[in-house]
């Protein structure tokens, strides 16, 4: 999936091995409103907005894939049926979408504050912080580790790495071709990745910060779940200040301090990334070609 400034492509290869792409128009919630546009602000709407094209993404793929193997075929016998079938992938997308959100903030959020109360360490806000963190951490290092080892899962982090080496591709100038990509590394400094790992270590000082602030202003210590409630109120904030970070380590990348920082996140995407094959490259410069609007080296078919 590639995105440009007003429209979203995305490429899949169906079992047949017939590169399918389909390319919607599409502008960035924070350029339809200018009042989202502003620093942090910015970072959170934008962290949502992609969850939810993500998915579509993801969506996308398994209906292609069904398509390819027999399944699906009737419901696109006419459009009544059709509209049937938008209906409930939307319906799915929500629930998807509400469901992943429910059971992240529970397993990345609530559970590390529940260990961390077993430290007693719930008057001093850093120190409380510091363990709920370690812990959110290992859960986040845990989970990463635990699906790169589905076969299914590491196609997609090969198809990650095809994303990577396709941008490395196009920043350095050279003809968008499999041959020039596969001399780039995976590993990109504006990774989604690394944004999460911002995230988590971010989160540690914000909470802290959040934790002493309530104890000034109601002079006792959180219970569990006030904490816990508290500390969602500050999500989008910590979002939204790791997205600007992200956003200025991709354009100082080259500064001693930036590489530094971005350099965690390089190390997590030796997980979340792998190298991938030529015809997984094919199908990331096709989406980057048409969304780029130039043609591309190897047969594919548009969507209506």
């Amino acid at each position: 999936m590639m995105r440009v400034p007003d429209k979203i492509v995305t490429a899949v290869r169906r079992e047949d091995r017939e590169i399918v792409v389909r390319e919607e128009d599409y502008v960035a919630w924070t350029k339809r409103f200018s009042l989202l546009d502003i620093p942090v602000l910015r970072g959170a709407i934008s962290f949502f907005e992609m969850m939810i094209i993500g998915m579509q993404a993801l969506n996308f793929s398994a209906d292609m894939a069904m398509q390819a193997s027999g399944e699906g075929k009737d419901a696109a016998l006419d459009s009544s049926s059709a509209d049937k079938s938008a209906w409930k992938n939307r319906l799915a997308l929500g629930l998807t979408l509400a469901a992943s959100l429910g059971l992240g903030i529970g397993i990345f959020f609530f559970l590390p504050l529940y260990i961390a109360e077993f430290t007693g360490a719930q008057r001093d806000a850093l120190r409380f912080n510091l363990a709920a963190g370690g812990v959110r951490m290992t859960l986040f290092l845990l989970y990463l580790w635990g699906i790169s080892h589905w076969r299914d899962i590491q196609r997609v982090f090969q198809y990650h790495g095809a994303e990577h080496k396709s941008i490395f591709t196009l920043e350095a100038g050279d003809e968008l071709t499999v041959e020039n990509a596969r001399d780039f590394g995976r590993l990109h400094p504006r990774c989604g990745t690394s944004f999460l790992l911002i995230v988590v270590l971010l989160s540690i000082f914000v909470f802290a910060i959040a934790d002493s602030a309530f104890v000034m202003i109601f002079g006792d210590v959180q219970t569990l779940l006030e904490r816990f409630a508290t500390h969602l109120c500050f999500l989008p904030l910590i979002s939204g200040i790791s997205y600007e970070l992200l956003k200025f380590s991709g354009k100082k990348r080259n500064h001693p301090l930036t590489r530094i920082l971005i350099t965690p996140g390089l190390w997590l995407q030796r997980i979340t990334t792998r190298e991938p094959e030529d015809d997984q490259l094919e199908v990331a410069l096709v989406a980057l070609r048409h969304a780029l609007g130039e043609s591309a080296e190897v047969e594919y078919s548009l969507l209506p």
